[in-house]
Protein backbone atom coordinates (compact mmCIF):
# COMPACT_ATOMS: atom_id res chain seq x y z
CA UNK A 1 0.00 0.00 0.00
CA UNK A 2 2.85 2.39 0.84
CA UNK A 3 4.48 1.76 -2.54
CA UNK A 4 1.18 2.46 -4.28
CA UNK A 5 0.71 5.73 -2.38
CA UNK A 6 4.28 6.72 -3.20
CA UNK A 7 3.74 6.09 -6.91
CA UNK A 8 0.44 8.01 -6.84
CA UNK A 9 2.17 10.95 -5.11
CA UNK A 10 4.93 10.91 -7.73
CA UNK A 11 2.41 10.83 -10.58
CA UNK A 12 0.41 13.65 -8.96
CA UNK A 13 3.51 15.81 -8.53
CA UNK A 14 4.48 15.15 -12.14
CA UNK A 15 0.95 16.06 -13.23
CA UNK A 16 1.07 19.36 -11.35
CA UNK A 17 4.44 20.17 -12.89
CA UNK A 18 3.07 19.31 -16.34
CA UNK A 19 0.09 21.55 -15.67
CA UNK A 20 2.45 24.41 -14.80
CA UNK A 21 4.37 23.91 -18.05
CA UNK A 22 1.09 23.84 -19.93
CA UNK A 23 0.08 27.14 -18.31
CA UNK A 24 3.31 28.72 -19.55
CA UNK A 25 2.71 27.42 -23.06
CA UNK A 26 -0.91 28.60 -23.07
CA UNK A 27 0.04 32.06 -21.79
CA UNK A 28 2.73 32.36 -24.45
CA UNK A 29 0.51 31.19 -27.31
CA UNK A 30 -2.45 33.44 -26.51
CA UNK A 31 -0.14 36.43 -26.62
CA UNK A 32 0.63 35.54 -30.23
CA UNK A 33 -3.04 35.66 -31.26
CA UNK A 34 -3.54 38.33 -33.92
CA UNK A 35 -5.88 41.23 -33.35
CA UNK A 36 -6.83 43.28 -30.31
CA UNK A 37 -9.98 42.84 -28.24
CA UNK A 38 -10.19 46.58 -27.61
CA UNK A 39 -10.35 47.27 -31.34
CA UNK A 40 -12.93 44.50 -31.75
CA UNK A 41 -15.16 46.00 -29.04
CA UNK A 42 -14.68 49.70 -29.72
CA UNK A 43 -14.52 49.41 -33.50
CA UNK A 44 -12.06 50.75 -36.04
CA UNK A 45 -13.22 54.33 -35.53
CA UNK A 46 -11.99 54.48 -31.92
CA UNK A 47 -9.28 57.01 -31.23
CA UNK A 48 -5.88 55.91 -29.84
CA UNK A 49 -6.65 57.69 -26.56
CA UNK A 50 -9.93 55.78 -26.15
CA UNK A 51 -8.19 52.50 -26.95
CA UNK A 52 -5.44 53.24 -24.41
CA UNK A 53 -7.96 54.05 -21.68
CA UNK A 54 -9.96 50.93 -22.43
CA UNK A 55 -6.83 48.74 -22.41
CA UNK A 56 -5.91 50.17 -19.00
CA UNK A 57 -9.43 49.49 -17.75
CA UNK A 58 -9.21 45.87 -18.89
CA UNK A 59 -5.72 45.55 -17.42
CA UNK A 60 -4.11 44.34 -20.63
CA UNK A 61 -1.69 47.25 -20.87
CA UNK A 62 0.59 45.72 -18.25
CA UNK A 63 3.62 43.51 -19.06
CA UNK A 64 2.99 39.90 -19.97
CA UNK A 65 4.76 38.40 -16.95
CA UNK A 66 2.73 40.49 -14.50
CA UNK A 67 -0.53 39.41 -16.08
CA UNK A 68 0.60 35.79 -16.11
CA UNK A 69 1.55 35.77 -12.42
CA UNK A 70 -1.74 37.39 -11.44
CA UNK A 71 -3.69 34.93 -13.60
CA UNK A 72 -1.77 31.95 -12.18
CA UNK A 73 -2.45 33.07 -8.61
CA UNK A 74 -6.13 33.38 -9.45
CA UNK A 75 -6.25 29.90 -10.99
CA UNK A 76 -4.56 28.38 -7.93
CA UNK A 77 -7.05 30.06 -5.58
CA UNK A 78 -10.04 29.22 -7.80
CA UNK A 79 -10.56 32.75 -9.13
CA UNK A 80 -10.62 32.56 -12.92
CA UNK A 81 -11.23 36.29 -13.31
CA UNK A 82 -13.62 38.03 -15.64
CA UNK A 83 -14.22 37.81 -19.36
CA UNK A 84 -12.80 40.73 -21.33
CA UNK A 85 -15.64 40.55 -23.85
CA UNK A 86 -18.67 40.79 -21.53
CA UNK A 87 -17.12 41.32 -18.05
CA UNK A 88 -18.91 38.25 -16.67
CA UNK A 89 -17.30 35.89 -14.20
CA UNK A 90 -15.42 33.21 -16.11
CA UNK A 91 -16.46 30.57 -13.57
CA UNK A 92 -20.08 31.37 -14.40
CA UNK A 93 -19.41 31.06 -18.13
CA UNK A 94 -17.45 27.84 -17.76
CA UNK A 95 -19.77 26.08 -15.29
CA UNK A 96 -22.68 25.27 -17.59
CA UNK A 97 -20.45 24.71 -20.62
CA UNK A 98 -18.26 22.24 -18.72
CA UNK A 99 -21.31 20.28 -17.53
CA UNK A 100 -22.53 20.07 -21.14
CA UNK A 101 -19.15 18.81 -22.32
CA UNK A 102 -19.00 16.22 -19.53
CA UNK A 103 -22.53 15.12 -20.41
CA UNK A 104 -21.58 14.64 -24.06
CA UNK A 105 -18.38 12.81 -23.14
CA UNK A 106 -20.22 10.60 -20.65
CA UNK A 107 -22.95 9.80 -23.17
CA UNK A 108 -20.35 8.85 -25.79
CA UNK A 109 -18.46 6.75 -23.23
CA UNK A 110 -21.66 4.93 -22.22
CA UNK A 111 -22.01 3.88 -25.87
CA UNK A 112 -18.37 3.34 -26.82
CA UNK A 113 -17.05 1.35 -23.83
CA UNK A 114 -19.62 -1.50 -23.79
CA UNK A 115 -19.66 -1.63 -27.59
CA UNK A 116 -15.86 -1.87 -27.73
CA UNK A 117 -15.70 -4.61 -25.10
CA UNK A 118 -18.41 -6.67 -26.81
CA UNK A 119 -16.87 -6.31 -30.27
CA UNK A 120 -13.38 -7.03 -28.93
CA UNK A 121 -14.50 -10.16 -27.08
CA UNK A 122 -16.44 -11.48 -30.07
CA UNK A 123 -13.56 -10.69 -32.43
CA UNK A 124 -11.17 -12.61 -30.17
CA UNK A 125 -13.58 -15.52 -29.83
CA UNK A 126 -14.11 -15.74 -33.61
CA UNK A 127 -10.57 -14.81 -34.56
CA UNK A 128 -9.76 -14.64 -38.30
CA UNK A 129 -13.41 -15.15 -39.18
CA UNK A 130 -15.50 -12.95 -41.46
CA UNK A 131 -16.93 -11.22 -38.40
CA UNK A 132 -13.45 -10.46 -37.05
CA UNK A 133 -12.24 -9.06 -40.37
CA UNK A 134 -15.43 -7.07 -40.89
CA UNK A 135 -15.25 -5.46 -37.43
CA UNK A 136 -11.57 -4.59 -37.89
CA UNK A 137 -12.26 -3.12 -41.33
CA UNK A 138 -15.17 -1.00 -40.06
CA UNK A 139 -13.38 0.33 -36.98
CA UNK A 140 -10.14 1.09 -38.83
CA UNK A 141 -12.13 2.87 -41.54
CA UNK A 142 -14.02 4.99 -39.00
CA UNK A 143 -10.86 5.99 -37.17
CA UNK A 144 -9.09 6.89 -40.42
CA UNK A 145 -11.47 9.78 -41.08
CA UNK A 146 -11.18 13.04 -39.11
CA UNK A 147 -13.92 13.92 -36.66
CA UNK A 148 -15.40 16.74 -38.72
CA UNK A 149 -15.74 14.46 -41.77
CA UNK A 150 -17.54 11.77 -39.76
CA UNK A 151 -19.77 14.45 -38.22
CA UNK A 152 -20.75 15.92 -41.58
CA UNK A 153 -21.46 12.44 -42.99
CA UNK A 154 -23.79 11.69 -40.07
CA UNK A 155 -25.50 15.06 -40.49
CA UNK A 156 -25.95 14.47 -44.22
CA UNK A 157 -27.55 11.04 -43.91
CA UNK A 158 -29.39 11.17 -40.59
CA UNK A 159 -30.31 14.87 -40.31
CA UNK A 160 -30.62 16.20 -43.87
CA UNK A 161 -31.76 13.20 -45.91
CA UNK A 162 -33.50 11.01 -43.34
CA UNK A 163 -34.55 13.81 -40.99
CA UNK A 164 -34.37 11.54 -37.96
CA UNK A 165 -32.13 13.72 -35.79
CA UNK A 166 -31.44 17.48 -35.57
CA UNK A 167 -28.30 18.70 -37.28
CA UNK A 168 -27.70 21.28 -34.53
CA UNK A 169 -27.45 20.02 -30.94
CA UNK A 170 -29.00 22.95 -29.15
CA UNK A 171 -29.38 21.91 -25.49
CA UNK A 172 -30.09 23.80 -22.29
CA UNK A 173 -30.18 23.08 -18.56
CA UNK A 174 -33.99 22.99 -18.38
CA UNK A 175 -34.29 20.47 -21.23
CA UNK A 176 -35.69 17.02 -20.22
CA UNK A 177 -33.16 14.20 -20.15
CA UNK A 178 -34.82 12.33 -23.02
CA UNK A 179 -34.75 15.36 -25.32
CA UNK A 180 -31.17 16.10 -24.29
CA UNK A 181 -30.07 12.56 -25.17
CA UNK A 182 -31.94 12.76 -28.47
CA UNK A 183 -30.30 16.04 -29.48
CA UNK A 184 -26.80 14.87 -28.52
CA UNK A 185 -27.03 11.45 -30.16
CA UNK A 186 -25.28 12.47 -33.40
CA UNK A 187 -22.27 14.15 -31.72
CA UNK A 188 -22.04 11.21 -29.30
CA UNK A 189 -22.10 8.79 -32.25
CA UNK A 190 -19.34 10.79 -33.92
CA UNK A 191 -17.11 10.51 -30.86
CA UNK A 192 -17.96 6.82 -30.52
CA UNK A 193 -16.90 6.04 -34.08
CA UNK A 194 -13.61 7.84 -33.49
CA UNK A 195 -12.58 6.07 -30.26
CA UNK A 196 -14.18 2.63 -30.53
CA UNK A 197 -11.36 1.22 -32.71
CA UNK A 198 -8.64 1.75 -30.07
CA UNK A 199 -10.58 0.07 -27.27
CA UNK A 200 -11.90 -2.76 -29.44
CA UNK A 201 -8.51 -3.66 -30.84
CA UNK A 202 -6.83 -3.51 -27.42
CA UNK A 203 -9.52 -5.79 -25.97
CA UNK A 204 -9.10 -8.19 -28.88
CA UNK A 205 -5.29 -8.19 -28.62
CA UNK A 206 -5.29 -8.69 -24.83
CA UNK A 207 -7.74 -11.60 -25.02
CA UNK A 208 -5.94 -13.29 -27.91
CA UNK A 209 -2.62 -12.94 -26.07
CA UNK A 210 -4.07 -14.72 -23.03
CA UNK A 211 -5.79 -17.43 -25.07
CA UNK A 212 -2.35 -18.91 -25.84
CA UNK A 213 -1.56 -19.30 -22.11
CA UNK A 214 -1.22 -22.72 -20.53
CA UNK A 215 -4.10 -22.33 -18.07
CA UNK A 216 -6.44 -21.29 -20.91
CA UNK A 217 -5.44 -24.36 -22.92
CA UNK A 218 -6.06 -26.48 -19.82
CA UNK A 219 -9.53 -24.96 -19.48
CA UNK A 220 -10.28 -25.87 -23.08
CA UNK A 221 -9.02 -29.43 -22.50
CA UNK A 222 -11.40 -29.76 -19.56
CA UNK A 223 -14.27 -29.07 -21.95
CA UNK A 224 -15.23 -25.64 -20.64
CA UNK A 225 -17.29 -23.62 -23.08
CA UNK A 226 -15.33 -20.95 -25.02
CA UNK A 227 -17.48 -18.06 -23.76
CA UNK A 228 -16.97 -19.16 -20.14
CA UNK A 229 -13.22 -19.45 -20.73
CA UNK A 230 -13.07 -15.89 -22.01
CA UNK A 231 -15.35 -14.29 -19.39
CA UNK A 232 -14.18 -16.21 -16.29
CA UNK A 233 -10.54 -16.96 -17.07
CA UNK A 234 -9.13 -14.69 -19.78
CA UNK A 235 -10.97 -11.38 -19.25
CA UNK A 236 -10.09 -10.87 -15.53
CA UNK A 237 -6.39 -11.15 -16.35
CA UNK A 238 -6.70 -8.82 -19.36
CA UNK A 239 -8.27 -5.92 -17.45
CA UNK A 240 -4.95 -4.08 -17.01
CA UNK A 241 -4.25 -2.99 -20.62
CA UNK A 242 -7.98 -2.77 -21.43
CA UNK A 243 -8.79 -0.38 -18.56
CA UNK A 244 -5.68 1.65 -19.36
CA UNK A 245 -6.70 2.26 -22.97
CA UNK A 246 -10.29 2.94 -21.89
CA UNK A 247 -9.10 5.65 -19.47
CA UNK A 248 -6.94 7.22 -22.16
CA UNK A 249 -9.84 7.27 -24.60
CA UNK A 250 -12.12 8.76 -21.96
CA UNK A 251 -9.58 11.56 -21.64
CA UNK A 252 -9.82 12.08 -25.38
CA UNK A 253 -13.63 12.10 -25.23
CA UNK A 254 -13.52 15.04 -22.80
CA UNK A 255 -10.73 17.09 -24.34
CA UNK A 256 -11.19 16.09 -27.98
CA UNK A 257 -14.74 17.34 -28.34
CA UNK A 258 -13.80 20.81 -29.61
CA UNK A 259 -14.23 20.01 -33.30
CA UNK A 260 -17.40 17.98 -32.72
CA UNK A 261 -18.95 20.75 -30.63
CA UNK A 262 -18.16 23.33 -33.30
CA UNK A 263 -19.67 21.21 -36.09
CA UNK A 264 -22.90 20.53 -34.18
CA UNK A 265 -22.96 24.01 -32.53
CA UNK A 266 -23.09 22.21 -29.19
CA UNK A 267 -22.94 24.64 -26.23
CA UNK A 268 -19.97 23.02 -24.53
CA UNK A 269 -16.56 24.10 -23.33
CA UNK A 270 -14.99 23.49 -26.73
CA UNK A 271 -17.45 25.83 -28.44
CA UNK A 272 -16.77 28.45 -25.77
CA UNK A 273 -13.04 28.08 -26.39
CA UNK A 274 -13.41 28.63 -30.14
CA UNK A 275 -15.73 31.62 -29.63
CA UNK A 276 -13.30 33.16 -27.14
CA UNK A 277 -10.37 32.75 -29.55
CA UNK A 278 -12.34 34.55 -32.27
CA UNK A 279 -13.11 37.38 -29.82
CA UNK A 280 -9.51 37.50 -28.48
CA UNK A 281 -10.92 36.93 -24.99
CA UNK A 282 -7.61 35.79 -23.51
CA UNK A 283 -8.69 34.97 -19.90
CA UNK A 284 -11.49 32.70 -21.11
CA UNK A 285 -9.15 30.96 -23.56
CA UNK A 286 -6.63 30.37 -20.79
CA UNK A 287 -9.27 29.07 -18.37
CA UNK A 288 -10.78 26.65 -20.91
CA UNK A 289 -7.35 25.40 -21.96
CA UNK A 290 -6.30 24.79 -18.36
CA UNK A 291 -9.51 22.89 -17.63
CA UNK A 292 -8.96 20.66 -20.66
CA UNK A 293 -5.33 20.10 -19.66
CA UNK A 294 -6.26 19.36 -16.04
CA UNK A 295 -8.92 16.83 -17.02
CA UNK A 296 -6.55 15.10 -19.44
CA UNK A 297 -3.75 14.88 -16.86
CA UNK A 298 -6.18 13.65 -14.17
CA UNK A 299 -7.56 10.89 -16.38
CA UNK A 300 -4.05 9.83 -17.37
CA UNK A 301 -3.19 9.64 -13.66
CA UNK A 302 -6.29 7.50 -13.15
CA UNK A 303 -5.16 5.23 -16.00
CA UNK A 304 -1.76 4.78 -14.33
CA UNK A 305 -3.33 3.97 -10.96
CA UNK A 306 -5.76 1.46 -12.45
CA UNK A 307 -2.94 -0.21 -14.40
CA UNK A 308 -0.86 -0.53 -11.22
CA UNK A 309 -3.79 -1.87 -9.18
CA UNK A 310 -4.63 -4.50 -11.81
CA UNK A 311 -0.98 -5.40 -12.30
CA UNK A 312 1.03 -4.88 -9.06
CA UNK A 313 4.21 -5.96 -10.84
CA UNK A 314 4.40 -2.45 -12.30
CA UNK A 315 5.39 -1.25 -8.83
CA UNK A 316 8.60 -3.22 -9.24
CA UNK A 317 9.75 -2.66 -12.86
CA UNK A 318 13.02 -4.50 -12.24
Amino acid sequence: MFNLLRVVAQRLALGLFTLFIVSLIIASIVELLPGDITQAILGQSATPETVAVFRAELGIDRPVHERYIEWLKGMVTGDMGRSLANRREIAELVGVRLSNTLFLGGFAAAIAVPLSLILGLLAALYRNSIFDRGVNLFTLTSISFPEFFVAYILILFFAVKAGWFPGISNVSTDLPLGDKLFRTLLPAATLTLVVVAHMMRMTRAAIINLLSSDYIEMAYLKGIRPMRVIFHHALPNAWGPIVNVIALNLAYLVVGVVIVEVVFVYPGLGQLLVDSVSKRDVPVVQACSMIFAGVYILLNLLADIVAIVTNPRLLHPR
